[in-house]
C-alpha cells in the first residue's frame, strides 16, 4: 500500500515562519519512505485503527517538519517521529471517546479465526485487543521495531529504568491472554 503525505503549502505570497525549511524536500522523500510503512504499523497496532492511524502518521510528520528536529542522523530523526507519534496517541486517548476497542463485537475480531486460517494475526489479534495501549505500544516498540529499552523510554516519555518493568509485565500479560485464548479452543486449526 502506498501512504502520501499531503503538505499545505503557503499560499503564494506569504511568508514562511522560518527562513529556510528544516529538511529539503529531497531529503523528506527518501526519510518518508524509509520509516512511513514501521510508523505507520506502530500507531495501527497500538490504537487498534487503522483510520486513526493514518491521520497521526500524517500529523507525525508534519509536526516533525515544523519542528526542529535532531540532526544527529536516521536514527535520531526516527526515534524522534516516533516519540511525536506516541505523544499523538496519548492525546487521543485524553480525549473523550466516542467509540473505543472494547465496544468492537468478539465476532468482528474473532472473523479472521473463523475463516480457517492459522496464522499469527488470528492468534495474536484477540490478545493484543484486551491489552492496554501503552502494553501494545511496548510490545510493538520492542518487538517489531527492535528498540532498546533506553530508545523505548525516549520515545513514550517515561523513565528508562521502568522500562523493562513494564515490558515484563507487557509480555507476560500477552502470553497469559495467549493461553486463555487457546485454551478457548481458538489456537486450533
Amino acid at each position: 500500500m502506498n501512504w502520501e503525505l499531503v503538505i499545505p503549502r503557503p499560499a503564494a505570497g506569504t511568508q514562511q515562519q522560518t527562513a529556510e525549511p528544516l529538511m529539503d524536500d529531497e531529503a523528506f522523500a527518501a526519510f518518508y519512505r524509509r520509516s512511513a510503512q514501521s510508523l505507520r504499523a506502530y500507531l495501527w497496532r497500538v490504537s487498534g485503527d487503522p483510520a486513526l492511524a493514518d491521520d497521526l502518521m500524517q500529523e507525525s510528520y508534519l509536526r516533525f517538519l515544523c519542528v526542529s528536529h535532531p540532526q544527529d542522523g536516521e536514527v535520531a530523526c526516527r526515534r524522534y517521529l516516533f516519540r511525536i507519534a506516541t505523544n499523538l496517541l496519548r492525546d487521543h486517548w485524553r480525549r473523550p471517546r466516542h467509540a473505543a476497542i472494547e465496544d468492537v463485537p468478539e465476532e468482528f475480531v474473532r472473523s479472521t479465526m473463523d475463516s480457517g486460517r492459522f496464522d499469527s494475526q488470528s492468534i495474536l489479534l484477540p490478545a493484543l485487543a484486551q491489552m492496554k495501549p501503552r502494553e501494545r505500544q511496548l510490545l510493538w516498540l520492542a518487538h517489531a521495531e527492535e528498540y532498546s529499552h533506553r530508545e523505548i523510554a525516549e520515545i513514550m516519555g517515561l523513565g528508562a529504568t521502568s522500562i523493562r518493568l513494564l515490558l515484563f509485565r507487557a509480555r507476560r500479560k500477552a502470553a497469559r491472554l495467549l493461553r486463555q485464548h487457546a485454551l478457548q479452543g481458538g489456537g486450533t486449526a
